[in-house]
C-alpha cells in the first residue's frame, strides 16, 4: 500500500457511493483510480507525474473532473465523514 491509499476500512465505506456506469470500455479499477487521485493531490505534483501503479495519468485526470462534475466527491466526503462518526480533518 502507497504513503497515500486508501485503507480497506475508508475503501469499504465509499465504495457503494461510487458511480458503476460503464462508459462502453472495461472499467478501470476504482480504487487503483482513486488512490493515483490522492497521490497527485497529496503529493502536489502534476498528473503526468503520477506513478505508474496508478495507471495512466489522462484515464485519472478525466475520471477526476467527471466526478467533480457529478457530484461525486460530495458524496464519498459524506460517506468518510459518516464512516469516522465526524471526526474527520481535512
Amino acid at each position: 500500500m502507497g504513503r497515500y491509499d486508501l485503507t480497506d476500512f475508508e475503501w469499504e465505506a465509499i465504495r457503494p457511493h461510487l458511480p458503476n456506469k460503464s462508459r462502453g470500455v472495461p472499467r478501470v479499477d476504482d480504487r487503483r483510480v482513486l488512490n493515483g487521485i490522492f497521490w497527485c493531490l497529496r503529493s502536489g505534483a502534476p498528473w503526468a507525474d503520477m506513478p505508474a501503479r496508478y495507471g495512466p495519468p489522462t484515464t485519472i485526470y478525466n475520471r477526476f473532473n467527471r466526478w467533480r462534475k457529478a457530484g461525486v466527491w460530495d458524496r464519498l466526503m459524506d460517506a468518510i465523514t459518516r464512516a469516522y462518526d465526524g471526526d474527520v480533518q481535512m
